[in-house]
């Protein structure tokens, strides 16, 4: 099963909310680079593919967060598989149409400049990151206030953003907390070339 394959599955099995089959098809249409986007321009998954690869790493730490004994336990985490596949899944439709081929010139190791493939980051909407996912997805499809201060807030820390604000929405809601460390725990550890090939 390819990964576009088994995120269609899992979208497809898990949202049944209304508007979801429209967003869907967005997603798969000609006007959506969703399954061909990187996830960024020059850090994690910066290559073709890479959003969806990443989308789908952040899927599977989640729901591994959330199934833990110290989550469900101790915490009582407990939530649906929607709002799971949601979260996850969709974080990241900010990048949508916002990264374009390019190239740069750097020397090898003779000090020969070679000419090396790249993205260049292009957002023709600059409605801010985990805001301007939650706008997309809004246009499709109603989301409960958690889901969408989670993907608000999937970056945690390392935004810009207030961090009064951020310490806020994790302490009232946790599945903000929890996305932002299953996309830290994607982004620096299973997508980082250090760690990629330890697991």
């Amino acid at each position: 099963m390819t990964n576009k394959e088994r995120f269609v599955k899992i979208y497809t099995e898990s949202i049944k909310r209304e508007g979801a089959d429209k967003l869907l098809e967005y997603l798969l249409s000609p006007s959506s680079d969703f399954f061909t986007a990187p996830a960024s321009a020059r850090f994690h998954s910066s290559y073709e593919g890479g959003l969806l690869d990443h989308s789908l790493n952040v899927y599977d730490c989640l729901k591994s967060y959330l199934e833990s004994p110290r989550a469900k336990e101790t915490f009582g985490f407990e939530y649906s598989e929607e709002s799971i596949a949601i979260v996850s899944l969709l974080h990241d439709l900010c990048k949508v149409g916002v990264y374009k081929k390019g190239f740069r010139n750097v020397k090898d190791e003779k000090g020969t400049w070679q000419r090396v493939d790249t993205f260049e980051y292009d957002d023709r909407l600059p409605y801010g990151h985990g805001e301007k996912s939650v706008y997309i997805i809004s246009g499709y499809m109603k989301l409960t206030r958690e889901e969408a201060f989670a993907i608000r807030y999937h970056m945690g820390y390392s935004s810009t953003e207030d961090p009064r604000n951020v310490s806020g929405a994790f302490e009232m809601f946790p599945l903000a907390f929890a996305l932002s460390t299953a996309d830290s725990e994607a982004t620096y550890y299973l997508e980082c070339d250090k760690y990629k090939n330890k697991g």
